[in-house]
């Protein structure tokens, strides 16, 4: 469990899987799936079958709830691209239109950055979106992030190509972040 003033990340809990399903699967074309991988459909889906996918969520070290004064906001995870667990991507989804433009997901990634470098043995956290997400861009680059890769014209939305962009920091680097945010008394 992490925080930061009214924003707390913690561990999925059974009590969270109505809030999460209202979230994620209850409608069809929810507002937060414009920016989250549009281009990947998505379908509401019925609680009752929504229940048992959602139950495995409960407790798991790689997917927890972003919580905003005790309500659960959003999702924050993290998944390993490769088989020998080395290559560490992270991502992020704050589900309701109030919570954006508000820094909670600048807070929540350097929180949860934060949680897999004291708990893992990475030398880098990745971090992936595409071109048109350009607030998840920023916040990649507030945290330090260095742009790695730009796949171009992958992603196909609503009749336009967008580039894959791939965002990245180094172990040393986020060490090296820190201790300059700190010795400045400043705050990522």
């Amino acid at each position: 469990m992490y925080t930061d003033k009214e924003l707390l990340l913690r561990p999925i809990e059974e009590r969270d899987l109505l809030r999460l399903w209202e979230l994620i699967y209850k409608e069809d074309a929810p507002e937060w799936k414009k920016w989250d991988a549009p281009y990947l459909p998505h379908k509401s889906l019925p609680y009752e079958q929504f229940i048992k996918t959602g139950t495995t969520w409960v407790g798991k070290d790689n997917f927890w709830v972003i919580c905003v004064d005790d309500v659960v906001c959003g999702i924050i995870s993290y998944y390993f691209e490769d088989d020998q667990n080395r290559w560490l991507e992270i991502g992020i989804v704050l589900h309701e239109a109030h919570s954006w433009s508000k820094g909670l997901g600048t807070r929540s990634l350097k929180l949860w950055i934060n949680h897999i470098f004291n708990t893992l043995p990475l030398v880098r956290v990745g971090l992936t979106t595409w071109s048109g997400n350009e607030r998840m861009i920023r916040v990649g680059e507030k945290l330090g992030m260095q742009m790695e890769a730009r796949i171009r014209k992958v992603r196909y939305y609503e009749g336009k190509y967008y580039d894959s962009i791939r965002m990245g920091i180094l172990r040393e680097e986020w060490e090296a972040l820190k201790f300059d945010v700190e010795k400045q008394e400043l705050r990522l």
